[in-house]
């Protein structure tokens, strides 16, 4: 979690409070983690971290949608803002993709 509150605050986003949530508590077997983050507005932020070798494509974009969704009834309520970080190549059909569903990219 450290290097996610790091890289966020060289952007310039801080956060007051921030939350773990395994996979399995939101009934999925992808290998990532999730995090539930409150910035010092009040929004409520949904961050996911993924970490693979293969390349993610553009049929992984409905993936992570269907994992949002989880997360969105898991919490029953919405999150103001979509936060991706991608270790991992990435198509530039899925990038577009993610940026019409509203996802930011790290």
């Amino acid at each position: 979690m450290q290097i996610v509150v790091d890289a966020l605050r060289k952007k310039g986003k801080i956060y007051k409070k921030m939350v773990e949530i395994t996979p399995k508590e939101i009934g999925i077997r992808n290998k990532i983690k999730i995090y539930k983050a409150t910035d010092l507005n009040g929004y409520f932020w949904a961050i996911i971290l993924i970490s693979q070798k293969s390349r993610i494509l553009s049929k992984d974009v409905e993936k992570f949608n269907i994992i949002y969704a989880k997360l969105v009834q898991y919490f029953d309520h919405n999150f103001k803002y979509k936060l991706l970080f991608i270790d991992a190549p990435l198509c530039s059909k899925a990038k577009a993709s993610f940026k019409a569903h509203s996802w930011k990219l790290y």
